[in-house]
């Protein structure tokens, strides 16, 4: 359990979308989100192998910038990870789904894992940003009105009638400098 403390540190800035405008949102990422563009790329780190470590404001504008993110669920004695569009609503992650296996997964193994990364191959950095806490279906009439409300349609046609909230009670990020790409090349900048 984490105390009240803890979890405002975990809530995302309401601020966002001013400073998205501020920074521009200009850096495309291979996973649809947009970041912040921070500069050049940082020789030292690319021959050094550092790793920035995200703050939880720095993590929260990249999964408010990301539309897809991977939700990962251990049950039954398997690990699972699905691709989920999603939604950041009041410190917490939302998504549809429908009846099915990962309802099933979320409701029986009630902690998941989910992660957004992204590649700026102008500065040549990735990062990554992981939510670690408790899954639940909702079922609360205001919770399901508040849910409808939200901007989260799903992307293909079979109906998604399940909303499914993730409440943080650990979130990690880091960024680092890539130093050589699939090819073996440093990345063209």
């Amino acid at each position: 359990m984490i105390d009240d403390a803890t979890r405002r540190d975990l809530r995302p800035p309401f601020r966002a979308a001013v400073e998205w405008d501020r920074f521009g949102m200009n850096t495309q990422t291979t996973h649809g989100a947009q970041a912040p563009s921070t500069g050049g790329v940082d020789e030292a780190a690319r021959q050094t192998g550092a790793m920035e470590v995200l703050t939880p404001d720095q993590c929260w504008e990249l999964l408010q910038a990301a539309e897809v993110g991977r939700l990962a669920v251990a049950a039954a004695g398997d690990v699972d990870i699905f691709p989920v569009n999603f939604v950041v609503d009041d410190g917490a992650i939302v998504f549809r789904t429908a009846e099915g296996t990962k309802l099933v997964e979320v409701v029986l193994a009630g902690k998941v894992a989910f992660e957004v990364d992204g590649y700026e191959p102008e500065h040549g950095r990735a990062w990554s940003v992981v939510v670690k806490g408790p899954a639940e279906n909702l079922e609360k009439f205001g919770d399901l009105y508040h849910a409808e409300d939200l901007p989260l349609f799903p992307w293909n046609a079979a109906p998604k009638e399940r909303f499914v909230r993730i409440r943080p009670n650990r979130l990690t990020g880091r960024r680092f400098t890539v130093a050589r790409t699939r090819s073996g090349d440093q990345p063209h900048l």
